[in-house]
């Protein structure tokens, strides 16, 4: 259970956090850099399904669950895990970690969506409905989070899940926008070369 009691603690103000095992980092560590990119996700994914409208149920209720993955995730990146050893450390145990589960109900949500999309003859503009165009900035600030995770991982350790949950996402997120965009039959195409003459 999470409990708040205050919203300052002054702790930081030298420009360290607190990680969940207790160390502290700077601010601008590669780990914060992470998990901040997941907070700032999670924020835009917020603004998605308040742009849902009737008939995007399905979506709405798909980003809701992945808000609270998106936490999930969060705690996983600000919890180092440690080198595999014969006696795991008690935070190990105990840290809330991204599962395979995870991973693939994500899958099942992409290849049922795509069953119903029109085939792609471009690559996609980040334009059409609002919706949509929310759901394009959520997915490329899913791929910055993605790539700062990638980042993180080759410095140390990090849950192999927490990488395949944010590649899967991003996924998730554009084929969401082609949903949002009348099943893919108004997706805004791009036009290689349209402007060069």
């Amino acid at each position: 259970m999470v409990k708040l009691n205050r919203i300052y603690t002054r702790s930081g103000d030298d420009g360290s956090t607190g990680l969940t095992d207790g160390s502290r980092v700077f601010k601008d560590d590669v780990r914060i850099a992470a998990y901040g990119s997941v907070d700032e996700l999670n924020a835009a994914v917020g603004i998605c399904i308040g742009a849902c409208e009737s008939g995007d149920e399905d979506i709405r209720d798909a980003l809701c669950a992945i808000q609270h993955d998106l936490f999930d995730l969060g705690a996983d990146l600000s919890t180092p895990q440690r080198a595999q050893k014969k006696e795991a450390a008690p935070s190990d145990d105990e840290a809330l970690r991204i599962v395979e589960k995870q991973v693939v109900r994500l899958e099942k949500l992409i290849d049922a969506a795509n069953e119903k999309l029109s085939p792609l003859n471009s690559f996609v503009l980040p334009g059409g409905s609002a919706l949509s165009q929310r759901l394009h900035l959520a997915r490329t600030i899913c791929r910055r989070a993605e790539r700062h995770t990638v980042t993180l991982s080759r410095k140390g350790q990090v849950n192999p899940n927490a990488l395949k949950y944010l590649n899967r996402l991003s996924d998730f997120l554009f084929v969401a926008s082609r949903m949002a965009n009348g099943k893919g039959t108004k997706d805004v195409l791009w036009q290689p070369g349209r402007n060069r003459e």
